[in-house]
């Protein structure tokens, strides 16, 4: 066979097992917190805390007793990044909306696809704004969202896109996706990013300009957690490997 063939049918093979994986993929959100499985890196909880400032440096968002509070900051633009990196991977964000406000917030996967939050307990018609959708993707299957001052969940199952060597996506990544008990988001295939407001093109800064060059490169990357004007709450984030390319990213390394 060919080489051209073997790597065309190595990529479909593992296409298909990501894709049975993510049809398997049925987490337990019925009682909140959720402890972190075996395996998970724990990014918050109530005495760890793997984020940092987009510039790398200490977060200003409060915390307390493991919960972190969205913070304001120039533009929409005072995100936080985890210190962890991976590539494909399972992860665990509960938040809560505040009382105040459109509750506007999201998380961020590899900086480039946004899962939204935000207050649309009472549409019928979902778009891609409304929450549990895939921000520029596809809007949420079904209204899962609950209103302020609940905390609520989200399980997203992540298999990263393929790039060659010249940086160009030769394989679409995906998004298996359950807030509070219902599937919101399955298979959603993931191309290019398609928003100019995501953290590696708006407001950026030189310590995330450094990740995405080695994204494009590797595959691996972090998780963020959006400010957009809204004193959104989060707490118990996790993320589960589903290979062993995660890592602690090093700037100068």
């Amino acid at each position: 066979m060919p080489k051209q063939n073997i790597a065309l049918a190595l990529l479909t093979i593992a296409a298909i097992s990501r894709a049975l994986s993510a049809d398997d993929f049925q987490p337990n959100q019925k009682e909140l917190p959720v402890p972190p499985p075996e395996g998970a890196i724990v990014l918050l909880s109530s005495d760890t805390n793997e984020f940092l400032s987009k510039n790398g440096g200490e977060i200003n968002w409060p915390l307390e007793d493991g919960v972190l509070t969205s913070t304001r900051g120039e533009g929409r633009s005072n995100h936080i990044v985890s210190k962890p990196h991976f590539r494909d991977a399972d992860i665990h964000v509960e938040f809560k909306l505040p009382k105040k406000g459109s509750g506007n917030s999201g998380i961020y996967i590899h900086g480039n696809y946004e899962l939204q939050i935000i207050n649309s307990v009472e549409k019928e018609k979902l778009d891609q704004g409304d929450i549990g959708a895939v921000y520029g993707f596809a809007p949420a299957l079904v209204n899962a969202g609950k209103g302020p001052d609940e905390w609520q969940v989200y399980d997203i199952r992540y298999t990263a896109p393929r790039r060659d060597e010249s940086g160009k996506i030769v394989e679409e990544g995906t998004i298996t996706a359950w807030l509070n008990g219902q599937k919101v988001q399955e298979g959603t295939k993931l191309g290019e990013p398609r928003s100019n407001y995501h953290p590696y093109r708006y407001n950026t800064t030189d310590y995330l300009k450094t990740i995405w060059e080695k994204q494009k490169q590797t595959g691996i990357g972090p998780v963020f957690l959006q400010d957009h004007d809204n004193a959104v709450q989060f707490r118990n984030v996790w993320v589960k490997p589903l290979d062993d390319k995660a890592l602690e990213y090093q700037a100068d390394k």
